[in-house]
């Protein structure tokens, strides 16, 4: 692959510049396996963090397959989702992670107010295990995307509704897409990553007590916070 050293001032742009053309070009063709992120961020002579940003930007858009355990993939696409403008692709990369966080209100209010009624032990075992992932995360600089998702995932299982825990599933792939887009954005503020673990221990809490109001409004504090603070980033970058 004739991948060229970065030098630009928005790097991850670049660097889904660069593997976009490669694949409408031919280069790279669905199926074909991209060297890791710690290859890519050498040979590009740029951080992992940028070339997880790109690489999770390029997820979104369709372009990228992360196959656990086995590596990144291209997949297969259509000739529009290539030759895209990246303006447009970074604004529904944006639309989509706002949108997410509308129907995350929508539907999180609800589902930890039922939790807070319903949750049995289990459930609140695997609250405290998803939190303690989290804390560790946090205590080594990792994003926490996955802590995160599988948290909110619980609070739907234990609302022991099974409608609402199939939406979680349905929603489940751009969740854990926008999570990943958004904790790189969110993390740029050092204290961040302390202040959304004790906003999950929040809620926990209030599911514990089983307090159906204080859990419902820890929870929309938690989106609307995390909303507020993806919007000051985006209008910054004037994205």
């Amino acid at each position: 692959m004739d991948l060229k050293p970065i030098k630009t001032r928005k790097i991850y742009e670049e660097i889904i510049e660069q593997i976009r053309a490669l694949v409408a070009k031919g280069e790279l063709k669905p199926g074909d396996r991209l060297p890791s992120e710690r290859d890519l961020a050498v040979r590009l002579d740029v951080s992992r963090a940028s070339v997880r940003e790109a690489l999770s930007a390029l997820e979104m858009m369709g372009l990228l397959e992360v196959r656990s355990g086995e590596g990144t993939y291209i997949k297969k696409y259509n000739f529009d989702s290539v030759v895209t403008p990246l303006s447009w692709m970074l604004s529904m990369e944006k639309d989509t992670i706002l949108e997410l966080l509308e129907v995350r209100k929508l539907l999180e209010s609800q589902t930890v107010a039922l939790a807070a009624q319903r949750a049995d032990a289990e459930d609140l075992k695997e609250l405290e295990e998803a939190l303690k992932s989290m804390y560790l995360d946090v205590q080594t600089g990792r994003l926490g995307e996955e802590a995160d998702m599988r948290f909110h995932y619980t609070v739907a299982k234990a609302s022991k509704n099974k409608i609402l825990l199939r939406l979680m599933n349905a929603i489940a792939d751009v969740m854990h897409h926008a999570l990943k887009a958004s904790r790189t954005r969110l993390y740029e503020e050092e204290s961040t990553p302390e202040r959304l673990y004790k906003e999950h221990m929040r809620i926990l809490e209030a599911i514990k007590q089983k307090d159906e109001a204080k859990a419902r409004y820890c929870m929309l504090e938690h989106l609307e916070g995390v909303e507020k603070q993806l919007l000051s980033y985006y209008s910054s970058n004037n994205i």
